[in-house]
């Protein structure tokens, strides 16, 4: 035992023992894609009751989230995060829900089917 605690020791001294690892430069965040961000404003803007529902994230799906309209008219966006959604739901009073929580709104399904408003 005492053999090891010498070499343990002696790799200690010369630095060679938990060298640190060089760590790999953090990943700039990826910013929410212009096109995606110009198709979310125009949704909320041209449409009544717009809610935002975030989708829960697994391993196989990226962030998403639904956009849905008081008619039930929705679309799907995959981003790089919320942040940006955030804060312009915020700003722009809109709500955001958590899907896996709250589930979809039946509206959703109506308007697929072609059922007319509530």
């Amino acid at each position: 035992m005492r053999g090891r605690d010498e070499e343990a020791w002696r790799e200690f001294r010369e630095g060679r023992h938990g060298a640190r690892k060089e760590r790999a430069p953090k990943a700039k965040p990826q910013k929410t894609p212009r096109e995606d961000r110009g198709a979310i404003k125009d949704f909320v803007a041209t449409r009544t009751g717009v809610e935002v529902f975030v989708e829960p994230r697994t391993l196989g799906a990226e962030f998403s989230v639904v956009l849905v309209a008081h008619d039930g008219e929705w679309l799907r966006f995959h981003l790089p995060d919320e942040s940006w959604l955030k804060k312009f739901a915020h700003k722009r009073g809109v709500p955001m829900y958590d899907a896996g929580v709250l589930g979809y709104p039946k509206r959703m399904k109506d308007y697929r089917r072609g059922e007319p408003d509530a």
